[in-house]
């Protein structure tokens, strides 16, 4: 990515009959004269930064008006990217906005990579590597909780953080260092006071590392898959628990041919729910792939629902479709519990297998809540509060954080074997090289590269 020439995109989605207002947006030394050579405005409106200006964008080249728009201007350093900004807000469509940022690349701009206005803001000084990843979560955030985790970061909660760790690992080894070159000069020293502030950056990273697996959960969410014999009531669950009519639902068995899919969240956690369809030997060949998405659907879930008819129990064919998926989380649902049951063995064979279970009455709407929690037991999450989730950190934040951590549990044995000051430092450099890392005081371009590569144009 070059960061001397001026990029060019549009910044917002863009689809037929979607959206009244699609961005435009440059930045980069050029911005604004290729804004004035296209951009057309009367009256007393005045060319200056943080100002809206209303007028046509007019292709200089023959004087026809592509679109009548509003000019945004961002001089540099006042703008996201600390460099001259210029947006576009045309009419949406796909049209116009095409035009206005073809119009800007005839006249020098370059079509910005994926990330390349958050690089340059990160690459300015404008916000740290955390924050930068924040931006992508918020984007991505599939419920108002990662939102709001996203929204903290951004803000910098979780770089102060990791600052003051880097920072004070810093302090400790400007401190050793010291007594290393000027022994003669300095008292002895402290080396309990030093070991205490190691321990006090260790235990705070390992709370910090706790976070990451809420944070997988909140961001990815859990993938869920309804699985059972045919006619056990597997729509009727997914719509009474998505309130929906989202999966046909009829008395005959094999109603549901295909994967149906349909998305929830659960105390902040983004659910995907798969209703799948019956499975059954048959010699039907449309119902034997339906099986065999079912079944594949099942292996691909994070957590597998085994639904059982309450009235027919646990037979041979829940053993087998059982036999499928064991190797996954699985949860049994007794669903129709508003109807007899007729099979006293039922509890038993889940018992047996050791599987939660929980009953429902799809009919009457019953059961779901104490559904959802069995799901938050099994993936780990009954047991915290997102609302009192302030950060979490992401797998690349993690690993960097590991690494630190693991170099503070090293120098901690460098101490207590009363190894030499010099051989203190090896360990110290390496926590705070990764602590760096976390916030982008050290990284390399491939990662750079790597971490920007998954935004969205014109982020």
């Amino acid at each position: 990515m070059h960061l001397t020439d001026t990029i060019a995109s549009i910044a917002t989605a863009i689809s037929p009959e979607q959206g009244s207002i699609a961005v435009v947006r440059l930045s980069g030394d050029c911005a604004q004269n290729i804004a004035r050579k296209i951009f057309v405005y009367g009256g007393k409106q005045i060319w200056e930064s943080h100002r809206i200006l209303y007028g046509k964008v007019v292709d200089p080249s023959s004087g026809r008006v592509i679109d009548e728009c509003l000019l945004l201007l961002m001089l540099a350093p006042r703008s996201f990217t600390q460099e001259d900004v210029v947006e576009f807000h045309c009419h949406g469509g796909i049209i116009a906005v095409q035009e206005v940022l073809q119009l800007s690349l005839s006249l020098g701009a370059r079509l910005a990579e994926p990330g390349e206005f958050t690089l340059r803001a990160f690459r300015n000084g404008r916000i740290d590597l955390l924050q930068a990843e924040a931006i992508h979560d918020l984007v991505c955030a599939k419920s108002q909780v990662a939102a709001q985790m996203a929204i903290a970061t951004l803000q910098g909660k979780l770089g102060e953080k990791i600052t003051q760790l880097r920072e004070t690992c810093l302090a400790i080894l400007a401190d050793i260092e010291a007594h290393i070159d000027f022994a003669d000069d300095l008292p002895e020293l402290d080396q309990a006071a030093v070991q205490q502030q190691i321990a006090q950056v260790w235990e705070t990273g390992q709370h910090i590392l706790k976070t990451s697996e809420q944070g997988q959960l909140l961001r990815d969410g859990i993938k869920v898959a309804i699985i059972g014999r045919p006619n056990v009531g597997k729509s009727s669950l997914l719509n009474a628990w998505t309130r929906s009519d989202r999966a046909i639902v009829t008395d005959l068995p094999g109603t549901t041919r295909d994967i149906v899919d349909a998305y929830l969240v659960v105390r902040g956690i983004p659910v995907q729910i798969l209703d799948t369809a019956g499975i059954r030997a048959t010699v039907d060949q449309v119902e034997r792939i339906g099986v065999e998405r079912s079944l594949k659907a099942a292996h691909n879930a994070d957590l597998v629902l085994l639904v059982i008819d309450q009235e027919i129990g646990w037979q041979e064919q829940e053993s087998a479709i059982y036999a499928e998926v064991k190797d996954k989380p699985v949860i049994v649902v007794l669903n129709k519990s508003d109807l007899p049951t007729a099979d006293s063995h039922t509890e038993q064979k889940v018992a047996e297998a050791g599987l939660p279970m929980v009953r429902t009455s799809a009919l009457y709407d019953q059961g779901i809540d104490q559904l959802e929690e069995a799901i938050l037991h099994v993936v780990g999450a009954s047991s915290w509060q997102v609302s009192n989730l302030t950060y979490a950190i992401n797998q690349r934040q993690k690993a960097c954080l590991v690494r630190a951590v693991t170099a503070l549990e090293n120098l901690q044995a460098t101490i207590n074997q009363g190894l030499p000051l010099d051989f203190w430092t090896i360990d110290l450099r390496g926590a705070i090289a990764s602590l760096g890392e976390i916030t982008g005081q050290h990284i390399t371009e491939d990662i750079l590269n790597s971490i920007f590569s998954r935004f969205c144009l014109g982020k």
